[in-house]
């Protein structure tokens, strides 16, 4: 058996090799555990395998199947459901995954939806209180007010 290499590169990331695969992949960003789970089921490969033991040959298999993973995977899985601008499910990794969010959110406050809105604020978007949270930057906090 060959010597176990130290780090592999999947996807552009530097992988860990001396973690189990199923939890060396959740160092990709845009990589679950069940996106890994998912992966190394379709690759074919033991998840509990280290992955400084994988050869080139399967680290090929896993990025293929990272790439091509929003063709055969349930729509459930994936990271980008009914894309806005597509109407497609998508899977995106990294940097994608940056830009799309951004976007997202740039767009949402130029139609001055009431997300977007909430995000241009810096207050909280889904139905949090705020009397009393989300105050740390927000100016003089209410309370009852002290002796002097």
């Amino acid at each position: 058996m060959a010597e176990q290499k130290q780090l592999i590169r999947i996807l552009n990331t530097d992988i860990d090799g001396n973690k189990r695969l199923l939890f060396a992949l959740r160092a990709i960003k845009g990589v679950s555990y069940m996106i890994a789970n998912y992966v190394c089921y379709k690759a074919g490969i033991d998840k509990m395998k280290k992955a400084g033991e994988l050869t080139d040959d399967e680290i090929e298999k896993i990025e293929h199947t990272l790439l091509t993973i929003h063709e055969h995977a349930p729509s459930w899985l994936l990271n980008r459901r009914k894309d806005w601008e597509t109407g497609q499910d998508l899977h995106l990794y990294k940097t994608d995954l940056d830009f799309k969010l951004d976007e997202d959110l740039r767009r949402l406050k130029r139609i001055k939806s009431y997300r977007g809105l909430r995000h241009q604020w810096g207050l909280p978007v889904r139905g949090q209180r705020t009397k009393s949270n989300f105050r740390k930057n927000k100016g003089k906090p209410l309370g009852v007010k002290r002796k002097k």
